[in-house]
């Protein structure tokens, strides 16, 4: 499968924020104290938050309650974009309601409940805590079909408007308003997964600019 402008851009940014974080770790450790010890403040295992991570990364809350006890637990996932499957003639706001359904655990795929202390039926849903300063979106175009064993490419019309303002937050999220100006999509070109290649259109002042390998002009 071709490598993707999705794939590329979790590497890139990865990697730019493991390679500030170990800058920064080794600043420390050429700053030890006298006696040759690390002072406590240095010594934190958790990795120091970069410019990555101040402009891109989030916080989802995954919230799961238990339909016996009632019982609301929550798990905090940070992330630094939000993939999103698409339907046909969707908008990227339907999408985002998709991404934040409540979907109902049962069967073999029942919840532990630590209150019930066994497998109960539960209720699931993704709600977004802290939103990003920039908000990258992915859409899932790219999707496996098991009657032809192979991946293949949803060429589905998707509207997406120039501002966007998240619902799907949850009741203790930062910034719940926030406001996000589109600034630049980028686009595959290809029927399929394994040919094709990608543009970028970007927003430069009041105009668009297309751009395309070398060639950069301006969108209409």
């Amino acid at each position: 499968m071709q490598q993707d402008a999705h794939e590329f851009l979790n590497y890139l940014l990865n990697t730019i924020a493991d390679i500030l974080q170990e800058e920064r770790k080794q600043e420390k450790q050429n700053g030890r104290l006298p006696n040759g010890s690390i002072d406590n403040e240095n010594n934190n295992s958790t990795p120091d938050s970069t410019w990555v991570h101040e402009i891109f990364q989030g916080t989802l809350t995954n919230e799961t309650r238990c339909l016996t006890c009632e019982t609301v637990s929550s798990k905090d996932e940070d992330f630094l974009d939000l993939s999103v499957d698409v339907e046909q003639n969707t908008s990227i706001t339907h999408c985002l309601r998709g991404f934040s359904n409540t979907e109902t655990l049962c069967s073999e795929y029942k919840y532990y409940c630590e209150e019930c202390r066994s497998k109960q039926e539960a209720h699931k849903r993704m709600k977004v805590k802290k939103l990003p300063m920039i908000l990258a979106l992915h859409l899932k175009r790219f999707k496996y079909m098991d009657q032809l064993h192979r991946y293949t490419k949803l060429s589905y019309r998707v509207v997406f408007p120039l501002e966007l303002r998240l619902f799907n937050t949850s009741g203790d999220a930062t910034n719940p308003d926030r406001m996000y100006d589109l600034v630049a999509v980028v686009v595959h070109c290809g029927s399929g997964p394994n040919r094709g290649h990608y543009i970028a259109i970007v927003k430069s002042h009041d105009f668009w600019l297309l751009f395309d390998d070398d060639i950069v002009e301006v969108s209409c």
